[in-house]
């Protein structure tokens, strides 16, 4: 882990934790506007809405203006759900991280730092939906330290931790847009179990899906 190290969350920490955690979603406004308007649904709205205004209006600028207005509509509902998000976030376990990942048991956040900043973040917990395994959350490492293995690392860190409590694996959740991270953990071992729809209505109109991922620790 040359350049940097990875350590336990401290209180001074939490601005730094939050300022990464907006960003790296932030980030993923453009690809996830992109599989908005690569949805079946979303594209034949904007063909009906094209066809019927060129059709009525026998003019070619009033149809390209209104899916002008459309897309920019798209984008801002997209911009507006994680914002949502990440407002809700920071407001729950974000808000109070000592107690929710320090002083609960089998639960921990770490963060990477390098050259006396923090540059990236990560958490576990017990899993809600699988007792015999950790949860991995809040993974994130900043756009200027990326490609030095500062994820890879995290992620054995968590590994580590869940094996010497005792657990048989751990799991994870992560989006269909976030290619990136999920390069990562196939490389860190972890197997797509299932893919499925956010439950949030917001997330249903995107056709906004969630992948699990679970890396095999113990075998029962």
């Amino acid at each position: 882990m040359s350049g940097f190290t990875v350590r336990k969350y401290q209180d001074e920490d939490a601005e730094a934790v939050k300022e990464i955690f907006t960003l790296g979603m932030s980030e993923h406004v453009p690809s996830s506007f992109m599989h908005v308007l690569k949805q079946p649904l979303t594209q034949m709205v904007l063909m009906c809405t094209f066809c019927a205004l060129l059709t009525s209006s026998k003019s070619f600028l009033l149809p390209v203006l209104a899916l002008t207005l459309v897309l920019a509509g798209c984008r801002q509902f997209v911009v507006y759900s994680f914002h949502r998000y990440i407002e809700t976030s920071l407001a729950k376990d974000l808000s109070n991280i000592t107690e929710v990942y320090l002083q609960q048991k089998d639960s921990c956040f770490w963060v990477a730092e390098s050259e006396g900043r923090v540059v990236g973040t990560v958490a576990c917990l017990p899993s809600e939906n699988a007792p015999e395994c950790l949860e991995l959350k809040r993974m994130s490492v900043r756009r200027s330290h990326r490609g030095r293995g500062i994820a890879k690392a995290m992620c054995g860190t968590v590994a580590e931790f869940t094996r010497d409590r005792g657990y048989a694996a751990v799991v994870l959740y992560t989006s269909v847009v976030q290619t990136d991270a999920q390069k990562l953990y196939e490389h860190s071992g972890y197997e797509r179990c299932r893919e499925f729809c956010v439950p949030e209505l917001a997330a249903r109109i995107m056709n906004f899906t969630l992948i699990e991922y679970k890396l095999q620790l113990h075998r029962c």
